[in-house]
């Protein structure tokens, strides 16, 4: 899990903090990313969560207890809104009430009716500032053999990583501004395949949401086999989609894609003909 501690506040009795959190699917359960806000103390002379709410783009959730009885409570999109605006409005108005609920009376005895309102105020603007600078996003290169499909391409790369890993790595590009061949045109990618030999993984969004899938190499030894099956299987245009490039998931020429994968398949295989995953 990639983490970010962006700040502490202290309010005398309890402390607030606020991180970011990347999480892996398959790895950290489903992939996200978010920010994490939390109410601490001690307990029994070690220091404890009592609170914890994650704002996060799909897990949005607040637990009571979080290290000892965590007890999960959904945070509704749809009802509730900004789960970070949410989560700081029953802070402010219900930081007591839900210490009670996880089993910390004590502690919201020793708060009393101190106003930890300037806390709480710089507390919001850490979080919404982890909002907006904690992201992990990554800007691969476009590849270096391309196929044109209509509203989008494909791009192939061999990758070699500084960690010794590596591999083929496909690229899913479209022009989200401009026509090809303006000087304003700007390229975006919107689905990256790494298929690599020891964490071969796929990314939603790289620029955007960056939600990354690690394989199951366990059930998925040629993981560039994988790939275009999905390819193959009409699964394009909901990925992109999910990525968030709705518009473009719209556009999507089938008959396009379709005709672009032989030539993709051929040099995809020429330039990784051994199976992604195998020793």
């Amino acid at each position: 899990m990639n983490q970010t501690r962006q700040a502490t506040i202290d309010a005398g009795v309890v402390t607030f903090s606020v991180r970011h959190e990347q999480w892996d699917g398959n790895i950290h359960g489903h992939p996200d990313q978010g920010v994490v806000i939390q109410v601490e103390a001690p307990i029994d002379g070690a220091p404890a969560a009592l609170l914890r709410f994650n704002c996060f783009d799909v897990e949005r959730s607040y637990v009571y207890d979080p290290e000892r009885a965590p007890r999960r409570c959904v945070i509704d999109p749809v009802a509730d809104g900004n789960p970070i605006g949410w989560s700081l409005r029953q802070l402010r108005a219900n930081l007591g009430p839900m210490l009670r609920g996880a089993g910390h009376g004590v502690v919201a005895d020793a708060i009393g009716g101190r106003d930890p309102t300037p806390e709480l105020d710089a507390l919001e603007t850490a979080a919404r500032t982890a909002f907006l600078t904690g992201r992990r996003t990554v800007k691969h290169n476009r590849g270096t053999e391309m196929f044109e499909a209509g509203n989008i391409r494909f791009g192939l790369e061999m990758r070699a990583l500084p960690n010794g890993d590596g591999g083929l790595a496909i690229h899913v590009l479209a022009d989200l501004v401009g026509a090809p061949g303006e000087s304003y045109t700007e390229e975006t990618e919107l689905l990256a395949f790494d298929c690599f030999r020891e964490e071969p993984h796929y990314h939603y969004g790289p620029r955007n949401k960056n939600h990354r899938i690690f394989w199951d190499k366990t059930l998925v030894p040629d993981t560039l086999e994988w790939t275009l099956s999905v390819l193959k299987a009409g699964r394009l245009r909901d990925m992109i989609a999910a990525a968030g490039y709705r518009g473009v998931a719209a556009d999507i020429d089938d008959g396009l894609i379709a005709a672009s994968l032989p030539g993709l398949e051929s040099q995809a295989r020429a330039m990784q003909p051994k199976a992604s995953g195998s020793a």
